[in-house]
C-alpha cells in the first residue's frame, strides 16, 4: 500500500435482502475476481466470502474513493436495494458479526467458521492478504470462537442442514421414509448426522465419487446405499425425500432426471442450485430451496435472543479493541519514521564530531560519544513517543501531523500520508452496515 495509508471498503449481497436466484447470479470465480480487484487503482488487499447465502467483497485502498470505485461492478444484475455498501468501520463490524453467527440465516450456525477460514486461506494463496486485512480477519475468527465458547448462541439447530431436516420432518414426515443425500461434503455430513435422530427407513448417498460417500455411510444405524451420480435418476425414483448439496457449477437434477421420480420432495441447499428451475414443472415434485427455510430459521432467532445479546456485547468489545489496534499501527508507523529521521541526524552529526576529534579520541572514547548520542536520542524522543500514542488513541491526528512537521519537515511526505484517514464526510458517503 502506498506509504502506509489504508481504508477498508466492503459490499455485500446476503440472504436477508437477496433471493437464492440473486445470489446465484452474483457468484463469481474467486481466482479471476482477486486478479481484478488487486489490479484496481489504489487497492492493495482484498477478501471475498462466498457461501450459500452470502457474497461479500472487501478491499483495502489508499482512500475511500478508491475503495468504493474498486467495488462498483459488484453483482451488477442484483436488485440495487439488495446490495449493501459498507464504509471502513461498517466493514470491520460486519466481519465480526458474520463469524459470530449474527448474520447467518440460522442464527449462530457453526458452518460459517469453516467457510470463513477457507475464504481466508484462498485469499492468502491469491496474495490478497496484507497487514490490514490480516488483523481484521484474525480478529473476526477470534470473535467467532468466543461467541461459541462463551455464549449459548449455537445451542440446538446450528446449520442449514439441520434446519432443512426439521422442515422436512414438519412438512413431509421422515418416519419410515427413504432419504437420498446428493453430495458428500460438509453439509452432507451434517444432514446425515441430523437424520440419525429421525426414524427413517433407508439412507442413500449419491456423489460424484463413491469413496467420499462410503465414508459418510460408514457406521450408520440405518440401512445405507452408496452410488455415483450416474444412476441418480433411479435413486430419485426410490427416494421420498431428497437433500442435495453439491459444489457443481450447474444443475445436476433437471426435468429429465426426475422423469420417473413420482412423488418426491427435494431440499436444494446448494449455491449455485443443484435443481434446475424446470424441475418444479413436474406436478409430483416439490422443490424447497434456501429461501423456504425462513420458517424454521425464524424459530432459532426467537429462541436465541438472549444469547444474541451476549454475542453482540462481545462483538462491540472486540470491535473497539480492533480499532485501537489499527490506531496503534498508524501511530507506530509515525513513531518509526520519527526515530528513523532522528537516527539519520544522529549518524550525520556523529560523523562530523568524530572527524573533528579523531586525533584526540581512542576507540573507547569514540564509543562513549556514540553511547551519549544514543542516550540523548532515546531520552529526547521518549516524551514525543508517548504523546503520539496518546494522540492516536484519542483520534487527535492533527496533533500527530503537527508534531511530525515540527520534528522534521523532511519526513512529512512519508509520514503524513501514513496517518491520513477518512473524514467524517467521506465515511458517511457509504451506507455503513445497516
Amino acid at each position: 500500500m502506498t506509504r502506509g495509508s489504508f481504508v477498508l471498503a466492503g459490499v455485500r449481497l446476503t440472504h436477508d435482502r437477496a433471493s437464492v436466484a440473486d445470489l446465484e447470479a452474483a457468484t463469481t470465480d474467486e481466482t479471476d475476481r482477486y486478479d481484478e480487484l488487486l489490479g484496481r487503482e489504489g487497492v492493495s488487499e482484498a477478501f471475498i466470502l462466498q457461501t450459500c447465502n452470502r457474497i461479500e467483497e472487501y478491499v483495502v485502498a489508499d482512500d475511500p474513493q478508491s475503495g468504493r470505485a474498486a467495488l462498483t461492478d459488484f453483482a451488477p444484475d442484483a436488485p440495487p436495494e439488495a446490495v449493501v455498501r459498507m464504509d471502513h468501520e461498517g466493514s470491520l463490524r460486519h466481519l465480526l458479526r458474520v463469524t459470530a453467527g449474527l448474520e447467518s440465516q440460522v442464527l449462530g450456525e457453526d458452518q460459517i467458521m469453516g467457510q470463513f477460514r477457507r475464504a481466508y486461506a484462498t485469499a492468502d494463496e491469491a496474495g490478497a492478504i496484507g497487514p490490514i486485512l490480516e488483523a481484521g480477519l484474525l480478529k473476526a475468527i477470534h470473535v467467532g470462537e468466543r461467541a461459541r465458547t462463551e455464549t449459548a448462541i449455537n445451542d440446538g439447530i446450528v446449520s442449514l442442514g439441520r434446519a432443512s431436516v426439521r422442515l422436512a420432518d414438519r412438512e413431509v414426515g421422515l418416519e419410515g421414509a427413504t432419504v437420498l443425500i446428493v453430495g458428500a461434503g460438509e453439509t452432507a455430513e451434517i444432514l446425515a448426522d441430523a437424520l440419525a435422530e429421525a426414524a427413517i427407513a433407508e439412507l442413500r448417498f449419491a456423489n460424484r465419487t463413491k469413496a467420499r460417500a462410503k465414508r459418510l455411510a460408514a457406521d450408520r444405524a440405518v440401512d445405507t446405499v452408496v452410488d455415483t451420480l450416474d444412476d441418480l435418476g433411479n435413486h430419485l425414483r426410490v427416494a421420498d425425500v431428497v437433500f442435495s448439496s453439491t459444489a457443481s457449477p450447474a444443475p445436476i437434477i433437471d426435468e429429465d432426471t426426475l422423469a420417473d421420480a413420482g412423488s418426491t420432495v427435494i431440499f436444494d441447499l446448494a449455491q449455485p442450485r443443484d435443481v434446475s428451475p424446470d424441475a418444479s414443472d413436474r406436478a409430483a415434485v416439490t422443490v424447497r430451496d434456501l429461501d423456504d427455510l425462513e420458517v424454521v430459521t425464524a424459530d432459532t432467532h426467537r429462541d436465541r435472543e438472549e444469547a444474541a445479546d451476549a454475542v453482540m456485547a462481545i462483538v462491540d468489545a472486540e470491535f473497539d479493541l480492533l480499532i485501537d489496534q489499527y490506531k496503534r499501527q498508524r501511530a507506530d508507523a509515525v513513531i518509526k519514521a520519527m526515530y528513523r529521521g532522528a537516527e539519520d541526524i544522529k549518524r550525520r552529526e556523529l560523523r562530523t564530531t568524530l572527524a573533528k576529534l579523531d586525533d584526540d579520541l581512542d576507540e573507547a572514547g569514540q564509543a562513549i560519544v556514540e553511547d551519549l548520542a544514543d542516550a540523548l536520542v532515546s531520552q529526547l524522543l521518549a516524551i514525543p513517543t508517548k504523546s503520539l500514542r496518546d494522540a492516536a488513541a484519542e483520534d487527535d491526528w492533527e496533533a500527530i501531523t503537527t508534531a511530525i512537521r515540527l520534528f522534521e519537515p523532511a519526513l512529512e511526505g512519508d509520514v503524513i500520508d501514513t496517518i491520513e484517514r477518512p473524514s467524517a464526510g467521506e465515511a458517511s458517503a457509504d451506507s455503513g452496515d445497516s
